[in-house]
């Protein structure tokens, strides 16, 4: 992970990096999207021990990224639903799978599918400008400093 301290960088990537970047955590985050919520259901769905499991839900948890709720009282369970702050990570988890199955591509095709729960369509990550509505390719993106 990045130094707690940011000497020299004023960075919205880098401050968002403290919370997704170890690679751990996004996963934890696609497993809920996938509907994974207790603390069995996460190691089921990855191969990641014990420790580290519990280490990184404290800390998605502590950076509110994730709740922790008690489901069971003897013995005490937890479950880690997503808070909104961690829903809006869907974004970020269907462009990052998106890009991997473009460009990183499986020989098998693509093991998960991002579908519109409504009508079942494909889910896309698109670029959009906020002035005049139309959708933009990677080549019409500028990033600027804002200050």
């Amino acid at each position: 992970m990045l130094p707690r301290t940011y000497e020299g960088q004023d960075c919205s990537l880098a401050r968002s990096l403290e919370v997704i970047g170890e690679r751990w955590n996004l996963l934890i985050v696609r497993s809920a999207l996938l509907g994974a919520g207790r603390y069995d259901e996460f190691l089921r769905q990855m191969p990641i021990s014990r420790n580290v499991l519990a280490d990184r839900l404290g800390r998605l948890v502590e950076l509110g990224v994730m709740r922790r709720v008690v489901y069971q009282e003897k013995p005490v369970r937890h479950e880690y639903p997503l808070t909104p702050m961690g829903r809006e990570l869907t974004v970020a988890v269907v462009a990052l799978m998106q890009w991997g199955d473009r460009n990183l591509p499986a020989e098998l095709g693509p093991p998960r599918q991002a579908r519109h729960v409504g009508c079942d369509g494909d889910v896309r990550v698109r670029l959009g400008c906020s002035s005049c509505g139309r959708d933009i390719h990677e080549e019409e993106v500028a990033v600027r400093r804002a200050r």
